[in-house]
């Protein structure tokens, strides 16, 4: 199908008219797969738009895991309109006050399960723009656990210096080194080092400074 041609004011009374905020679940994954179908593609604007009316309060308000068909929803339309996806429900999540439980493990999922790696290394850099936090430690995990393509490694989120101490060797671990570019990799690496004293009692960042140091060691001084 071909898609007419919305001003911004149109498409934004248009998903006030359809109650796209609120409708059901189910009638929202046949709307993504219909958005996704239409040609040509949505412009970033009108993507962005379409990612805060049908996802923004939904994510916000969870106050447990997403259902099947919410899920299913997220996935397939971050799996072609990434970027404005990221801009627009990542960081609305990244910058939310408080614990955000549900939408922290959301984003950790939609990591290392949908995005392609130019749009991880978006949440990346989205993360070290505002101050890091225990919140925001898993998505740092779920970014280094990624390969160049393809899920998360299990074995990353679960590292330690206790391992590390004990020889374990991961020869899978170089393959990580295309995820990060070196300007992506020094900031996080300075960020880790400026903010280490708030976590001294934090295993997670101990998790995160050990993958770095164990994925960049020759890069990593």
């Amino acid at each position: 199908p071909n898609s007419p041609s919305l001003c911004l004011p149109q498409l934004e009374g248009l998903c006030s008219f359809l109650q796209l905020s609120t409708c059901p679940e189910p009638l929202l994954v046949q709307f993504c797969r219909w958005l996704l179908a239409l040609t040509p593609d949505l412009s970033y604007t009108s993507a962005a738009v379409l990612t805060e009316q049908l996802f923004l309060r939904r994510v916000l308000s969870l106050t447990q895991p997403p259902s099947r068909h919410l899920m299913a929803a997220l996935a397939s339309f971050c799996s072609k309109y990434s970027q404005p996806f990221c801009q627009v429900l990542v960081a609305a999540v990244l910058r939310e006050p408080g614990e955000g439980a549900e939408q922290t493990k959301l984003v950790c999922e939609l990591v290392e399960e949908c995005l392609e790696p130019h749009s991880v290394q978006l949440v990346l850099s989205q993360v070290l723009e505002v101050p890091l936090s225990e919140k925001l430690l898993p998505v740092v995990q779920a970014v280094l656990g990624r390969q160049v393509r393809g899920p998360l490694v299990p074995w990353v989120s679960s590292l330690t210096p206790a391992g590390l101490e004990q020889g374990l060797s991961y020869p899978l671990l170089g393959l990580f080194q295309e995820v990060l570019p070196p300007e992506l990799l020094d900031l996080l690496v300075l960020t880790l080092c400026r903010q280490a004293p708030a976590f001294t009692t934090s295993l997670d960042y101990a998790k995160v400074v050990t993958a770095v140091l164990t994925v960049y060691q020759s890069q990593v001084s």
